[in-house]
């Protein structure tokens, strides 16, 4: 489990759903690339800020990943958004981190259905579903725990 946060939202998530797997939350500024050879499953995730870019750190992050070996990894995205105020890039970063390394031969779980949630455009959406799991903690906080567990229904078996 890989965050990055600058408020702090992310990474009450992320612990909270590493709690729920019995793992560990990590931020990024901490990633290191023996940390990505040594796990066969990373769930990744971000804030989204700007015109829908991922949080800071992750910048460095990507980095990191973009020059490890993926392929055969198993790779699960989550991330954070305000799908009032940033309507048009609701959980951008989701689709930032995505994009920089769809291509490492890396196998992606967890896409989630558009129904249920209230935007109007978003690069984490691919194919008619965002390639995460998208929280808003601002608009929509009551409705995380039960995302988070539908969520995780459907990725740990593939973990």
């Amino acid at each position: 489990m890989i965050y990055g946060s600058s408020t702090g939202t992310c990474e009450s998530i992320a612990e909270k759903i590493a709690s729920r797997l019995g793992c560990q939350a990590l931020n990024v500024q901490d990633l290191t690339a023996s940390i990505i050879a040594d796990n066969q499953n990373l769930i990744l995730g971000t804030s989204t800020w700007g015109a829908g870019e991922i949080q800071d750190d992750w910048y460095d992050g990507l980095k990191i990943l973009r020059n490890a070996d993926l392929s055969g990894k198993t790779i699960a995205l989550f991330g954070c958004g305000d799908c009032s105020s940033y309507s048009d890039t609701f959980v951008g970063g989701i689709g930032e981190l995505y994009n920089n390394i769809k291509d490492s031969g890396a196998n992606f779980i967890g896409s989630v259905d558009t129904d249920g949630y209230s935007f109007d455009a978003s690069d984490a959406v691919i194919d008619g579903k965002f390639i995460g799991l998208p929280l808003d903690e601002i608009n929509e906080e009551s409705l995380t725990d039960s995302r988070i567990d539908a969520w995780l229904a459907a990725v740990t078996p593939k973990l």
